[in-house]
């Protein structure tokens, strides 16, 4: 940052509120870290929600079958320097099975076999070609094949969103195909390119997102690509005591009865808000799509929805309209890992408006797909996004790392014979707990709410100005202060990181704090640091009323 320019500066706050909220964390950092050096105050960042945890038991199983592999392949040939052969299929499963038994007491070792035991049992998987699977796979000595996702890891992870994004809904899961990316973020990306180069999009088109939400849903759309017409459907109601509920009233949910609409984009539970969306709320986006806009194409983005109590997705409320977008990144502390996945129900209506489309249209996808298939008309949409993510011409290399795709298995098992939530439940409570010491802090009531997450927590700084100081302090507080003035504030003179909840087209006034990556004493400074300035407007606000 130009250490000549006061941060304060109306000027300067003006030109910061255009820049999405993690680029203007870069000049927060550097305030803060500037403010800790010259102060007793501690350095704290909760702008960015990396968790400070990770899931130990599948990353001890996933070490530990590396290992076992490497004998498999060093039993097949050895020769110096290090030149082993490959795996052999023929009787795998049993030689992983007597390894894990004479290895029973080390880490990782009891995930793997109850992990056997339940993909051969419960998935009726094949223990030859699941051990086959995690030995050439982990070692990653193939291109990943099929390139959408392994045949068994498709199986594994199909079973953990039925289970994790269905409420445990029996039945649910089959009827899924699945792609394996490069985190969530890389299948943002895909999903966009599919879309437009699928004819399902054309430039200019309308669209909808539900707002807040993660800044890239709002970026990307803006671009010169897309240039979309977006509308935002606000998560706007208000309970009786004036109190963000972080839902969608019905006049807004009904933005999405006009045809003009073809997509919506959604986060849930959201983000920053971070709560999930009612029954009332989903039963509404369905009457909408059944009754007014059939053709309505969905994106649900629900990696929060492993945090959430009795989290059902809308890919199980709606699946022939809905692409569901999950990561492994959160829940088990693996943003380095970069995992995810794009579920797309069998029977869906990408594929219907696909096969819809003008005769030009149909052509020309005729043309770009046809060095995959004598038939490409009949490539599914989601093996069409695969095919996108490498242009077309690089189908056959496509997919994401096999070791990765190993790695995402095991993070599924665990959960899939976690049948107690054992982990589902620490992860909540430790969470709870930091959002209650952020709130404590901040001395403002956190109300109850079960439809609350708590990844995240987004404080409206009106709102309780309001409560709190009356009308007057907010209305004077708008006309001298830009909302961004509140985190620069926060980082100049506590050194605490915050990012700006207008940027997620949240109300402009509120901050959002990721409950991820500090510890609960943490969060109470973090409160303080809040109130603190809160107060000190309210300080200014006394003093311009009656100035000395």
């Amino acid at each position: 940052m130009n250490t000549t320019v006061n941060p304060e500066s109306k000027s300067f706050q003006k030109d910061l509120e255009k820049m999405s909220p993690f680029e203007i964390k870069n000049t927060l950092i550097d305030l803060a870290q500037k403010e800790a050096r010259t102060s007793t105050d501690t350095y704290l960042n909760a702008g960015r929600g990396n968790p400070n945890w990770i899931a130990t038991e599948p990353r001890d199983a996933f070490f530990l079958l590396g290992l076992w592999a490497m004998e498999q392949a060093r039993d097949e040939f050895y020769m110096k320097p290090g030149i082993a052969g490959l795996p052999s299929k023929e009787g795998i499963g049993e030689r992983l099975r007597t390894f894990l038994a004479d290895n029973a007491a080390r880490r990782g070792a009891h995930l793997l076999s109850r992990s056997l035991d339940y993909a051969e049992k419960v998935l009726g998987v094949d223990i030859d070609s699941l051990a086959y699977e995690w030995a050439d796979g982990i070692i990653g000595d193939h291109y990943p094949t099929p390139p959408r996702i392994l045949e068994n890891t498709e199986k594994i992870t199909r079973a953990y969103l039925a289970q994790e994004m269905g409420n445990r809904a029996p039945g649910l899961g089959e009827e899924y195909d699945l792609f394996a990316t490069e985190g969530g973020t890389a299948a943002m990306v895909y999903i966009f390119e599919s879309l437009l180069a699928n004819h399902l999009l054309q430039k200019g088109d309308s669209i909808a997102l539900m707002t807040p939400i993660f800044t890239p849903y709002i970026e990307i759309p803006r671009l010169d690509r897309y240039e979309f017409n977006v509308t935002n459907v606000y998560a706007s109601a208000l309970n009786a005591d004036g109190f963000h509920t972080w839902q969608y009233p019905d006049s807004e949910l009904d933005k999405l009865r006009d045809p003009k609409i073809k997509m919506v984009f959604l986060v849930n539970p959201s983000n920053p808000p971070s709560f999930r969306l009612s029954d009332e709320n989903l039963n509404r986006i369905v009457d909408i799509v059944k009754n007014d806009n059939p053709d309505l194409m969905i994106v649900t983005d629900d990696v929060y929805g492993t945090f959430a109590n009795d989290f059902k997705s809308l890919m199980y409320v709606l699946p022939e309209n809905t692409l569901c977008v999950y990561s492994f990144s959160k829940y088990f502390g693996a943003t380095g890992w970069r995992l995810a996945v794009i579920a797309a129900a069998n029977k869906n209506i990408f594929d219907r408006l696909i096969a819809a489309l003008p005769e030009a249209d149909r052509k020309d996808l005729a043309r770009r797909y046809s060095s995959l298939s004598m038939d490409p008309a009949s490539i599914p949409f989601i093996d069409r996004l695969v095919a996108d993510s490498r242009a077309v011409a690089l189908n056959h290399t496509a997919g994401l790392s096999t070791p990765q795709q190993i790695q995402m298995s095991l993070f599924s098992l665990m959960c899939l014979l976690d049948t107690k939530d054992v982990y589902r439940r620490k992860m909540r409570s430790m969470i709870s707990d930091r959002l209650e010491a952020l709130w404590k802090g901040t001395g403002f009531t956190l109300r109850k709410d079960p439809l609350r997450v708590g990844y995240y927590s987004e404080i409206d700084l009106m709102v309780w100005g309001r409560r709190i100081y009356g009308q007057d302090f907010c209305d004077w507080l708008a006309a001298t202060h830009e909302p961004i003035d509140v985190v620069v504030r926060l980082a100049k003179e506590t050194s605490v990181v915050l990012l700006n909840g207008s940027g997620f087209d949240g109300p402009e006034w509120s901050v959002r704090a990721s409950l991820a990556n500090l510890d609960e004493s943490s969060y109470l400074k973090i409160g303080s640091a809040i109130r603190q300035i809160f107060d000190a407007y309210h300080d200014e606000f006394l003093a311009s009323r009656h100035p000395m």
